[in-house]
């Protein structure tokens, strides 16, 4: 089959869903690829550069969309491009299912099928599809991009000669992709990181970034993020107002607030208050990644960039993605990419629309004629829920000390035939003809000391180590004994082994204390 890419119509829009590297990856699925001219040109993908991976390059979109069996593009199609899909035709592409039900209804009437990329599952074995984590990770960093370039001040906190320059305060709302993208480049430019989520089992997640998870003095069950399709939930009109009294409390303080809450098809809601933006610094910035959908900030301007009277700049652009053109359509490409990897799973060519399988049928909104939006609910409550384990049945007095004999009597009795086998062993190497006496008692030493040393080094405590750490380092001390008992030999070769012995189990030793130290260093908040 043929796959298409056209030149994005939206006002604005620099990505394109085909890079020369995808298309490469596709023709080994068994497809064709063809692509408008100038389709990639400003997300620096020249048509030279598809027509080297052996993409065929049309000179107009109405030619792509006739030559193309399988559409892939960014943007919800516009009128022209609705005019143009046909019967048995696959559109890919971002949708919105729900705001434009009609282009729906339409894509279905005429016989299309549509894959909604926003509608892919979140659930593990669809992340490589997920275009919406791999675009907000992209928003969450260039949020913090947006947010320097606009901030009279640096991030990291410096000292020089001129003075002290204290380091700038971030306050990330939401930790999602976007936001967890967000705290990483934010810690990384040396910034106090804050963030806030409804989900408190992000917190983890937060201080592993460098960042400090922003609590509440408020308890309310909340519903786990995977029953939900990793969003968080709806919280009671309680934890919203004690969410705002915190926002409120930290707002004379942070230099820079990105907020990043939205779930898709609903209304953002309104977490940065006038009287917040009222109480900030001259010179803050918010970056309201939520603009979109009426913004997380209640004084947003979707799609652009203001400065309230005291001095605060809100930027409410929604087209960060396409700010980083570039990358982000690498990472939209590989992901339409995966998606095809799935509907052809001969790589064949040939496409398999498999609607029982649970990432193909959530995403798609149409086909065979039939809206099939909405989809049915994503199977992760069921792999979320562990099954229930029954209490272990509680013993008596009598059957507790049954039990510890029977126990006791099993060990003794493995202990006592591993003995017999040994001293069977030892016996038997004895009765050897001409087996020297010396000998035999050089050998009787020898496993007695196996024995011991086997003992000492199991029973050595790992509190400060892994245990192989721990047990490496225990024969290297057994060794360092054993080594400076010969060191004193009159031969000067056994002196000169004993040394070596010495010296390699001591950086044995010390090497590992080393490890151990900055492993525990991994953990620790600087």
């Amino acid at each position: 089959m043929k796959i298409g890419t056209p030149k994005e119509t939206f006002a604005g829009e620099r990505r394109v869903a085909m890079t020369p590297d995808s298309a490469t990856a596709l023709q080994k699925l068994g497809h064709d690829c063809v692509i408008e001219t100038g389709a990639g040109t400003e997300a620096g993908f020249a048509d030279a550069d598809y027509a080297a991976a052996g993409v065929e390059v049309v000179k107009t979109a109405a030619a792509l969309w006739k030559a193309a069996d399988v559409v892939a593009k960014v943007r919800v199609p516009d009128d022209a491009e609705m005019k143009r899909l046909r019967d048995g035709q696959t559109l890919i592409s971002f949708f919105s299912p729900v705001a434009d039900e009609a282009k729906m209804e339409a894509a279905a009437k005429k016989g299309a099928t549509v894959i909604a990329m926003e509608m892919i599952p979140r659930i593990s074995r669809a992340q490589k599809m997920d275009a919406l984590s791999s675009m907000a990770n992209i928003a969450g960093y260039r949020a913090v991009i947006e947010a320097g370039n606009n901030f009279g001040r640096f991030f990291t906190g410096q000292i020089t000669a001129a003075g002290k320059v204290p380091p700038a305060k971030v306050l990330v709302v939401g930790a999602g992709v976007a936001g967890l993208a967000a705290i990483g480049t934010s810690t990384s430019l040396g910034a106090i990181t804050y963030a806030f989520d409804v989900r408190p089992e992000v917190a983890e997640q937060v201080e592993s970034m460098g960042a400090e998870f922003v609590y509440l003095d408020f308890e309310e069950e909340q519903t786990d993020g995977a029953a939900t399709g990793g969003y968080a939930s709806v919280s009671s009109p309680e934890f919203r107002e004690a969410q705002l009294a915190k926002f409120r409390e930290l707002a004379p303080e942070v230099d820079i607030v990105i907020t990043t809450a939205l779930i898709p098809n609903r209304e953002a809601p309104e977490l940065w208050t006038e009287d917040m933006v009222a109480a900030m610094k001259p010179g803050s910035v918010v970056v309201d990644l939520a603009a979109e959908k009426g913004g997380n900030c209640k004084l947003t301007v979707m799609d652009e960039k203001i400065v309230t009277e005291n001095g605060v700049t809100i930027i409410g652009y929604t087209d960060f993605p396409s700010r980083m053109a570039t990358q982000a359509s690498s990472l939209y490409a590989t992901n339409i990419r995966h998606l095809m990897t799935d509907l052809t799973p001969e790589k064949d060519g040939a496409i398999n629309h498999d609607m029982e399988d649970d990432v193909i049928r959530g995403a798609t909104i149409t086909h065979e004629k039939a809206v099939t939006f909405p989809p049915p609910p994503p199977k992760v409550a069921a792999i979320a829920a562990a099954p229930k384990k029954e209490a272990p049945k509680e013993l008596t007095p009598e059957e507790k000390r049954a039990k510890e004999t029977a126990e006791f009597k099993a060990q003794t009795r493995n202990q006592v035939t591993l003995l017999g086998i040994g001293g069977a062993l030892v016996l038997g190497i004895g009765l050897i003809p001409g087996m020297p006496a010396s000998f035999m008692q050089h050998f009787i030493v020898f496993v007695l000391s196996v024995f011991i040393g086997f003992q000492v080094i199991w029973n050595v405590a790992h509190s400060l180590h892994t245990p192989l750490m721990a047990v490496t380092n225990a024969i290297s001390s057994i060794i360092i004994l054993g080594a400076l008992i010969q060191v004193g030999s009159s031969s000067l070769l056994i002196t000169l082994l004993g040394a070596l012995g010495i010296f390699m189990a001591s950086v044995n030793i010390f090497g590992g204390f080393l490890v151990t130290r900055r492993m525990l260093a991994m953990f620790q908040k600087s």
